[in-house]
């Protein structure tokens, strides 16, 4: 790893958790990896049977605010 690596990474480790996760995702798009239609079925049908499930009842929502305040906790 480069000099220059070394430095940005030293910045990103103390950027606040929310900004790293936004950042990991950028990085990642920035690949532009090609697709796999297959997983892209399978997340698909994934989607579906949760989605399902939320609406009729063996699986129940959290709150996105609890969430979130969880996994923040769980950092500090």
């Amino acid at each position: 790893m480069t000099l220059k690596s070394k430095k940005i990474e030293e910045e990103v480790l103390s950027l606040p958790v929310q900004d790293r996760m936004e950042l990991i995702d950028r990085l990642i798009e920035s690949l532009n990896l090609p697709g796999d239609p297959e997983i892209d079925r399978l997340w698909a049908e994934e989607a579906e049977r949760r989605l399902s499930e939320l609406k009729t009842g063996p699986a129940t929502s959290i709150p996105g605010k609890k969430v979130f305040s969880t996994i923040k906790a769980s950092f500090q």
